[in-house]
């Protein structure tokens, strides 16, 4: 029988189905994957909404899996960074997944946790290959859904023993300090400034809504490794010019960040930088045809922007797993020829 469902995954389905240690693999994986030449990936679209401030984004990719098939995939989001003061999460939409036999759509899946999930395991795949291998003193800047999935990742990664958080909100710190000690029976001191929770932290997360810088190189210790996450926007940065100019740069990918990262591009465009500073993409630090951190003193930095193969790993996992077990709900959108 032709099928022409498509199925639908929930947010809680999302979290259940896409545990977070099987996405690091699988995102370090799907990067390797388009280090080899083995993704169709252009560059995403983004429509600034009036004000400046509000994002409306559509994220396209093709992705070459095991069986040689490739997932088709484009997430469509909105990116309201002022939500984290509301009940509404930063980033709102769908993930649609396609076949690439006829291009069928297979499902429409919650974006807020692909999104939050699959962020963090980046990131998780970064520290694993630059972090020192007993860093286990954490910061984190910022206390929305970003932090509390960075700090699983984190833990999966790494023996973390210390987690200091910083928030301009001082009572988000402290919910959040709470939920992260029942999820993870982890105690997380809320400092009452972003210096204090950085100084002698060997990992740190940057994962704020700021449009200035919230680190200072100043701050970072010799051997620290710190993810940028936070600005994906060529006139915001998380980061100081010093935080850069000190550190081993790597991205997730070369070309999005010459064109969309402000913790990039606003150290270039001051004369403290040149394209050369970045030392090459995570997807070939994975696939080994890229020297990370040479010394113990390196300070290491990966930024992050995120990328639509990305999601069509997450998707492409999350469909087969919500098959497996019958997760999610199935409607009839259609794609069949009328006499059939």
């Amino acid at each position: 029988m032709t099928d022409a469902r498509t199925l639908i995954v929930s947010h809680a389905d999302v979290e259940r189905l896409l545990p977070m240690p099987a996405c690091i693999d699988l995102m370090a994986e799907a990067l390797a994957t388009t280090a080899r030449g083995g993704a169709v990936l252009p560059l995403r679209q983004l429509v600034l909404l009036p004000g400046g401030r509000n994002i409306f984004a559509v994220m396209p990719a093709a992705l070459e899996g095991a069986d040689g098939h490739h997932g088709i995939g484009a997430k469509v989001i909105t990116v309201f960074p002022d939500n984290a003061a509301t009940d509404y999460d930063s980033h709102i939409g769908v993930v649609l997944y396609f076949d690439d036999i006829h291009g069928r759509l297979l499902a429409i899946i919650d974006a807020s946790s692909v999104t939050a999930i699959r962020t963090a395991a980046v990131s998780g795949v970064a520290t694993r290959l630059l972090a020192r291998p007993d860093a286990s003193d954490l910061a984190i800047l910022g206390a929305g859904v970003q932090a509390m999935t960075h700090l699983e990742a984190m833990l999966a990664v790494r023996p973390i023993t210390r987690v200091r958080l910083w928030s301009r909100g001082a009572a988000r710190g402290i919910a959040f300090a709470e939920q992260a000690s029942r999820r993870f029976g982890v105690q997380v001191d809320v400092c009452e400034s972003a210096e204090s929770a950085v100084r002698g932290a060997q990992i740190v997360c940057t994962v704020t809504a700021a449009r200035e810088p919230v680190l200072r190189g100043a701050w970072l210790a010799p051997g620290v490794h710190v993810n940028a996450v936070g600005a994906a926007i060529p006139t915001a940065r998380e980061l100081d010019t010093q935080a850069v100019v000190q550190s081993r740069l790597f991205v997730d990918r070369t070309e999005s960040t010459l064109r969309e990262a402000g913790d990039f591009l606003i150290p270039r465009t001051e004369g403290a930088i040149d394209d050369a500073h970045i030392l090459g993409e995570l997807g070939s630090l994975v696939a080994g045809t890229l020297r990370g951190r040479e010394r113990d003193d390196d300070r290491t930095l990966f930024k992050s922007l995120g990328l639509a193969v990305e999601d069509v790993a997450a998707a492409r996992f999350i469909h087969e797993r919500a098959l497996a077990d019958g997760s999610g709900t199935w409607i009839m959108i259609g794609g069949l020829r009328p006499e059939r």
